[in-house]
């Protein structure tokens, strides 16, 4: 099995190469094209927000709980966000039972990073009573079938699942100093940013395609994930090791994102308005 495992490697590749020679892919997509992509809101009623999402068999979910708590000392004025990406075994036989492996750890820390740089979500937003109570929004990312391009699905997911989330008001008794919960009155979060990635993968150190599939994953030589918001501005570039960029290819990568930002918006908010619309 071992010796025959390159053989395999090398027969997959050449039957991409001689796709990839007509600028097309096995799929069907060109080069620079996404898979089809699905959201839905609301999926999770028992959370206080939630979204799930498709890039073709990828399939993410994400689910938002608030709870209160003390703010830091160091930052008694700001709440937080906890994100949390899980890539179960159900999800692909390439994941283990167990705790989170490397590439979950990775996915987490890239979602926390893109947070914090597009400031989708300002920490001040989350304080009620300064030095006493704030939100921590624990956004917890599950993927529940693993077809490649995780880091895109769970941008969308998080992102349609804070805009579909929707907090209790809080006060604070003066003479009990406690807190008071009135779940009759909520209030949106308020959204500042509206991020959105492209990731892509090189082939043979040259061919730049975009969305890629597992399969694609495990042959190409590197990866990178472009990350925009609506005034296109770049948030974040991910490149994770593998072979180098040209320039000009980067430049490439971050034009398609930022096309690709205008239309995951677009998705986004046209979910919404239709669950609005439904109620």
């Amino acid at each position: 099995l071992a010796a025959g495992a390159p053989v395999s490697t090398y027969l997959h590749e050449n039957y991409h190469r001689s796709f990839l020679k007509e600028n097309c892919r096995p799929d069907g997509r060109e080069l620079s094209e996404f898979r089809t992509t699905t959201l839905n809101v609301g999926s999770i009623s028992t959370a206080d927000g939630s979204a799930l999402v498709k890039i073709g068999n990828t399939t993410i979910i994400c689910g938002i709980k608030a709870e209160l708590a003390n703010p830091t000392a160091e930052a008694p004025g700001k709440g937080y966000i906890v994100p949390n990406v899980d890539l179960p075994p159900l999800c692909s036989s390439r994941f283990r039972p167990g705790p989170p492996g490397e590439q979950a750890q990775a996915a987490s820390q890239f979602i926390a990073d893109v947070i914090e740089s597009s400031e989708v979500i300002k920490a001040e937003d989350l304080c009620v009573d300064r030095g006493k109570l704030c939100w921590v929004i624990y956004c917890d990312i599950m993927c529940l079938d693993y077809d490649g391009n995780i880091l895109d699905a769970c941008i969308i997911a998080l992102l349609a699942a804070l805009k579909n989330t929707q907090l209790p008001e809080v006060t604070v008794n003066k003479e009990t100093c406690s807190p008071e919960v009135n779940l009759e009155k909520r209030q949106r979060l308020h959204i500042h940013k509206h991020p959105a990635s492209a990731s892509f993968c090189v082939f043979d150190d040259s061919i730049l395609i975009v969305d890629p599939t597992a399969e694609e994953e495990s042959l190409s030589t590197a990866h990178l994930t472009v990350v925009t918001d609506e005034g296109g501005r770049l948030c974040s570039v991910h490149k994770p090791g593998g072979t180098s960029l040209s320039g000009e290819k980067l430049q490439q990568c971050i034009n398609r994102a930022t096309a690709r930002q205008r239309e995951i918006h677009k998705l986004i908010d046209k979910v919404l308005d239709s669950v609005k619309t439904s109620k």
